[in-house]
């Protein structure tokens, strides 16, 4: 390990005058003085980590400063709460001394300047097996699209691109059934946090041999945004229409269309049988199915049904509400041979037949 950390400070006095080198560098192994850079409950367990192994006989932090973002930010909650050295975002000039940082969902690009500060870099924790799931949102991507592994990678920060450097250390962690984005993030967090200390026990080691990322395999996780909550009740199957909720259900509810208005699809219940017992009605994709014993509201999507307790129209309702109040009066105008309207409606499907009628017009 001592081999490994003498070859690293070899590589610092090449990349760097002698006399600046000398000051920043306390030691070739820990413990460390360590900045740590993060704003979300994600990065607070990394920080509870460092904090806690600060504390201990024979750990790898000496020293712990906070930076984060304004506002209130639950790792600044936690900095206060434990008497952390404080600094607000962006810095300033660092007249401390370190030898390592830490940046766990930061969301803002380091650049070198700060970067070359640091003797042993800023090491950053990430929820994916990079280069899978480079980006911001990674756990929820990983759901959405069904991984059944994913893990946590240990990276070196590099300027001006994220999630790009070379990786220090990686962890797998097989994705359980039915697992949400909420779930993983917490596992991962923990996960994340104990590669972390691994890593800065032998981080001599670990430098010396850090390895760049494969120039395949390389995916893009990019944020989550309002627009991926649609339904696309022709394209998309069971499965995929379950992972799209348990990836971003808690915080974004899934959508759809009913009669020109907004419906918010919440607590699902997968996939579902359905025995309709009019067997003229024409069905596709959309097509509604009101089960009374399970009050549950089933949806034809592309390859079965899927089922849905509760909606928001207006107001919150009960599948049994939506029925009684909405599906039960407009399946009393449809008759047999009409073209189905009590549907819920793809905007996508939405947008199509609205450029229709202009051109008809």
């Amino acid at each position: 390990m001592w081999a490994a950390g003498r070859s690293v400070l070899r590589r610092l006095q090449q990349d760097a005058p002698l006399a600046a080198w000398r000051r920043q560098l306390s030691s070739s192994g820990p413990p460390w003085r360590i900045l740590f850079l993060g704003s979300d409950q994600f990065a607070v367990e990394s920080l509870k980590h460092l904090t806690s192994n600060r504390n201990s006989c024979g750990g790898v932090v000496e020293t712990l400063e906070v930076v984060t973002l304004s506002g209130d930010m639950p790792v600044k909650r936690f900095a206060r709460q434990n008497q952390l050295p404080l600094h607000s975002w962006p810095l300033g000039d660092l007249h401390k001394q370190f030898d390592v940082g830490v940046v766990v969902s930061f969301g803002c690009l380091l650049n070198e300047r700060l970067i070359n500060k640091f003797p042993y870099g800023i090491l950053n924790v990430h929820p994916s097996l990079l280069p899978r799931w480079r980006g911001p949102a990674p756990i929820f991507h990983t759901i959405m699209h069904g991984d059944t592994v994913t893990g946590v990678t240990i990276m070196q920060i590099h300027p001006h691109r994220f999630d790009v450097g070379p990786v220090l250390s990686q962890e797998l962690h097989q994705v359980p059934e039915n697992c949400t984005a909420d779930e993983l993030r917490a596992v991962l967090a923990t996960k994340g946090a104990c590669l972390l200390i691994d890593t800065l026990r032998m981080l001599p080691e670990r430098v010396a041999n850090k390895t760049a990322q494969s120039q395949t395999g390389a995916t893009f996780a990019p944020k989550i945004t309002t627009s991926m909550s649609w339904i696309v009740w022709e394209e998309q199957t069971c499965d995929q229409i379950d992972c799209l909720y348990r990836a971003i259900g808690s915080k974004i509810p899934l959508r759809t269309i009913w009669m020109d208005s907004t419906v918010k699809l919440l607590d699902f219940v997968g996939r579902c049988h359905v025995s309709l017992s009019d067997q003229t009605r024409k069905l596709v994709p959309g097509s509604l199915s009101y089960q009374k014993e399970s009050n549950t509201l089933a949806v034809l999507c592309k390859d079965g049904w899927v089922g849905f307790k509760t909606m928001l129209l207006k107001k919150r309702l009960t599948a049994t509400d939506f029925y009684n109040g909405y599906l039960h009066q407009a399946l009393k105008k449809v008759t047999p041979h009409q073209r189905p309207e009590c549907l819920f409606v793809s905007r996508k499907g939405l947008m199509g037949t609205d450029q229709m009628r202009q051109k008809s017009k």
